[in-house]
This record gives C-alpha cells, structure tokens and sequence, in this order.
C-alpha cells in the first residue's frame, strides 16, 4: 500500500518564487490497484509520479510504501520494489544495446540469478510476456516499431519483479491502434502480477477502461477522485466538467452541451514563495462527497 501526506513538489523560478508542481498531495492508494492520474499538460502529473520513484526529492511531505518511507529505503532496495514505464520508448531505451541486454540489466545489478542461462531464459519469458518472440532479444531498439519499442519497456521494468508500477503516459506517443493492445497488456499484466499502478495518462477514455479509480489533477492539487463509472457520469468538480466537455462522443446524433468554463474564482495561481513549503493548511484537501467520490473541500467552500 501506498500512503501520501502532504506531498509536494516545488521548483524554483527565483529567489523569492517556486513554482507548486505538486502542491500538498495526500492520499492512499491500495495494494493491486491501478489508480489513474489525468488532467492537461502542465498539470503535476508526471512530476507526482517521478517524486513517487524517487527521480525527484520530494521539497515537503511524506511517502510511505508499506508503512516505510522511500527516503528510508536504500537504492538498491527501492528500484527493486519501484519501477517505472516512460512516455517515449525511443528516448527511454538505450540505442547501443540489444533488447536483450536492456532487459536483463536490473537482473544482473540486483544479482537475481546464478548464471547466464537463468538470465536468458528469464529474458526469453519476459519477451513473451509482452508479446514480443525470442529472436528479438538480439535486435535493437530502432528496430522496432513504436508499439513494440513500448512492450520492451514495460518487459525492463517487469525484470526485477516489482511491486509497484508507475506508467507516465506510457500510449501517448503510440498511433490509436497500438495504445488499446499496450493498455490491454498492462491490464492483463496487472491482474497475473496483482501489481499496484499509478496509470499517468490525459486520455480519459483509455484511462475510463484501465482503472479501478481517476484521480484528477490541477495545478498540482488533486480535485476530483473516485470510481471510473463516478467521475465520468456524476463529475462534481468545474475542471473534471471541463475535461470530460472536450471528450468527442462517436455519436451523431448527440447533441453536446454547452462549453463548460473554468470560472476565475477556481483559478489559483501555481506560483508561490519559499515560506508556503513547510505551510500546512489544516482541513484542506479532498472531503468524501458521495460514497467513495472525493472532490477538493475549497471547490465546495467556494461553490
């Protein structure tokens, strides 16, 4: 299980100002679950996952993976319990190794097997795992097509059998036709591994099919969390409105409603000073709506 309190995220823009990417996060996220994070670009999603994985030092909060918190975890121990699937696979794989090498890398840090044929072999059922065959552990990745650059990313991070997965928009840079088979993979990986996902995305009709729970994000706050089903057809706050009035509904005879606007009032600034990094504002934060729907307790206050 995953435990947030107030986690945040700041980078600074000078000597006086931070920007608040991730701006007093809390919440917990349950064993073998997969909980989508959406909302546009710019929004704190993916520096909430990277701060998760340690890629980013966290400026202020806590973070607890069952009951320990990821400062307390040594390297070796944390990337073996944590691994993480990037946005680009062509970026994200190195271009001088073969697949085979990028894959049994994390095995061989970790010292997982005795032997090289323990290694191959396990590279081998990886491969397949993901859909990919066994003669391409000695191709590289520019040989591949996007879709398959992505499944051996996923096959890297599944190396050193992690228990948490955190998936950074892991179909946008994939065609339309590839994202269902990778999604559908990650789904199947999720159920045989009972693997705990944070599943980063900004398309919310993938991301309706994949989770067990949406959490929205707006600059840097998460304003909306609840079941897919929930969020979707009973929104309660003004962005997640806005968000899901800009899905295309393939229906021709619907008729859409007007443009849902984000009114000024909603719009806070995500620019703050260095004095608001060990600030707490007490009562804040999500309060249960409906059972088991959560919204931003100012949105109401506000509303």
């Amino acid at each position: 299980m995953i435990v947030i309190r107030h986690l945040k995220k700041y980078f600074p823009l000078s000597k006086t100002e931070v920007l608040k990417a991730v701006d007093d996060v809390s919440l917990d996220i349950k064993k073998g679950e997969i909980l989508s994070l959406v909302g546009e670009s710019g929004s704190g999603k993916t520096t909430f996952g990277r701060t998760i994985a340690r890629l980013y030092n966290k400026t202020y909060g806590n973070v607890y993976i069952d009951g320990k918190e990821i400062s307390e975890y040594k390297n070796m121990e944390f990337t073996k319990k944590v691994q993480m699937i990037f946005q680009d696979p062509q970026a994200s794989l190195n271009p001088r190794m073969t697949v085979g090498e990028i894959i049994s890398e994390g095995m061989i840090i970790h010292k997982m097997y005795k032997n090289s044929s323990e290694i191959q072999e396990k590279i081998y059922e990886l491969l397949e795992l993901v859909g990919l065959s066994r003669e391409h552990a000695s191709r590289f990745p520019h040989e591949f097509s996007g879709g398959q650059r992505q499944r051996i990313g996923i096959a890297r991070a599944l190396a050193v059998e992690p228990e948490i997965l955190i998936c950074d928009e892991p179909i946008s840079a994939l065609d339309v036709s590839i994202q269902a088979q990778v999604v559908n993979l990650l789904k199947n990986l999720q159920k045989k591994k009972n693997l705990t996902m944070i599943f980063i995305a900004h398309d919310l009709s993938m991301v309706k099919y994949i989770s067990d729970r949406v959490a929205v994000m707006f600059r840097g706050k998460i304003v909306e969390l609840g079941q897919p089903d929930e969020v979707y057809n009973n929104p309660i706050h003004i962005y997640t409105k806005s968000l899901l009035s800009a899905v295309p509904i393939p229906d021709p005879e619907y008729v859409k409603k007007d443009k849902v606007e984000m009114d000024e009032s909603y719009l806070k600034s995500p620019i703050g000073t260095y004095d608001e990094i060990d600030k707490i504002v007490e009562n804040s934060g999500l309060i249960e709506y409906r059972k088991g729907h959560y919204v931003e307790k100012d949105f109401l206050e506000i509303k």
